[in-house]
């Protein structure tokens, strides 16, 4: 098992590498020039050309990108041209807040998108399935952005029930958590339901059902834990999808994390800020696509028997 995880991390090296060799070339085709949006327009071009030699732009591109690597891999991902502070010391202030509303948003969708997927393939074809499948289909079409500035609407700004921006509070996270796992959620229900139908038609459930077990035994103790294992993908799938989502929910709502950094670094043409931000954010997910593979062998233990030798 060791032997496994080293691999898996010495896989994400070249992701990462990748994702940063991406983004750094992207950011130099971009048009703008940081040194301009750093001195403002009304600075002389004088002044734009000594500040681009000073940070190192007019070289070339792979020396710029080779430099920043060295310096990443040792710890320094450079300072933001917008604040002029370390980018690591702003991405750990907000990152915090994007923790929270993710696993807020991870935790609904599981806590309704399982259930409701095992009721709907247990009720098959009544008015619950049926019900079920309706919101399904209806969440997975609607937009994020547009349910979290209805539900300010409804629940803000009429009902003010929950205030409509800003993290200042547990109530703060409950509209954007709700918009962030509508998707989320309605992806659940329907992929439990599917693995959940193909589980309880298998033969050692019928046999199960043959020795007298009552329904909760079939679905507990032999059917769920050998449908879990595609959900269980899906829940991790779904926790790099809403660290991603939240780049665009966080601007709806107002809330100063992770996502609303990098959109304040691609309006600035911040590159040390926004590359730094994607990276670390792919490196969580990395790392919570890696705990679920772990999980894996504890849910399924022919899974396990393959990383045990003999």
């Amino acid at each position: 098992m060791l032997k496994y995880i080293g691999k898996r991390l010495l896989y994400m090296i070249p992701v990462i590498l990748g994702i940063s060799f991406i983004l750094f070339l992207i950011m130099d085709l971009t048009p703008g020039d940081p040194a301009r949006v750093l001195l403002g327009e009304y600075a002389s071009q004088e002044e734009v050309d000594q500040l681009r030699e000073d940070m190192g732009l007019n070289d070339n591109f792979f020396v710029r990108y080779a430099r920043y690597v060295a310096s990443a891999v040792q710890g320094d991902f450079g300072d933001s041209y917008r604040s002029k502070t370390p980018v690591v010391d702003e991405i750990q202030a907000r990152f915090p807040t994007t923790m929270k509303l993710a696993f807020f948003a991870v935790l609904l969708s599981v806590v309704i998108g399982i259930p409701v997927g095992i009721i709907s393939a247990v009720k098959q074809y009544s008015f619950a399935d049926i019900l079920s499948m309706t919101s399904a289909l209806l969440f997975t079409s609607i937009p994020a952005f547009w349910l979290g500035l209805m539900l300010i609407l409804v629940f803000a700004v009429q009902l003010h029930w929950f205030p409509a921006v800003g993290s200042d509070s547990w109530k703060s996270f409950i509209l954007p958590g709700i918009a962030l796992a509508a998707q989320q959620m309605a992806t659940l229900i329907r992929m439990t339901r599917s693995t959940m139908l193909e589980v309880i038609r298998q033969d050692y459930v019928r046999t199960a059902k043959a020795k007298g077990a009552t329904p909760s035994q079939v679905i507990m103790h032999h059917s769920l834990q050998n449908a879990l294992l595609p959900v269980v993908t899906a829940v991790g799938l779904s926790f790099s999808n809403l660290l991603g989502g939240a780049l665009i929910i966080e601007n709806v709502f107002g809330i100063s994390g992770l996502g609303s950094l990098m959109v304040d670094a691609v309006k600035g043409k911040d590159s040390p800020m926004l590359i730094a931000s994607v990276m670390f954010a792919a490196l969580v997910g990395g790392l919570v696509n890696l705990a679920v593979d772990i999980l894996y062998t504890y849910i399924d233990p022919r899974v396990k028997s393959q990383y045990v030798k003999g």
